[in-house]
């Protein structure tokens, strides 16, 4: 492994509203939609990592629901930036918000929020995985790993 490739653990999470729609947060610094997502920080356990992740991202409290599996194939998790190149092990769940989200909200990170229906996911989309949302509906347990 070079100086500038890492391996860093990272967290995503699928939340769903009352109608089956899923969270999607227009992010500032891609410029695109995806499911919350980011790293774990020193210290902090996986799912510490989710619940602060939606706090930070939404300003509402979540409540993990399950864990659906874990994403580590080099061909959906790895990034180039311009000083480095990181492969992510993510850790991927499912929750629900504690409350409803603030009309509006937004912060350096989020620049939108917004629940969509399943057959109208925006094309912009940066994706955790090419299975992201199959597994997420997925009612049979299954743990992926992907």
């Amino acid at each position: 492994m070079q100086a500038s490739e890492q391996i860093l653990p990272a967290v995503a999470v699928a939340i769903f509203n009352d109608k089956g729609e899923v969270l999607l947060q227009k992010r500032r610094d891609v410029n695109q939609w995806c499911i919350i997502s980011g790293h774990v920080e020193f210290g902090e356990s996986v799912q510490e990592a989710v619940l602060r992740e939606i706090w930070e991202e939404t300003s509402v409290s979540g409540e993990i629901i399950r864990f659906l599996g874990v994403y580590s194939s080099p061909a959906s998790q790895t990034y180039h930036y311009k000083d480095r190149t990181v492969q992510y092990i993510t850790s991927y769940f499912e929750a629900r918000l504690t409350a409803p989200l603030i009309a509006g909200y937004h912060n350096e990170e989020t620049e939108e929020l917004k629940f969509f229906p399943l057959d109208h996911i925006p094309e912009n989309l940066a994706t955790i995985n090419p299975f992201w949302l199959s597994d997420a509906m997925s009612t049979g347990g299954e743990i992926f790993m992907r």
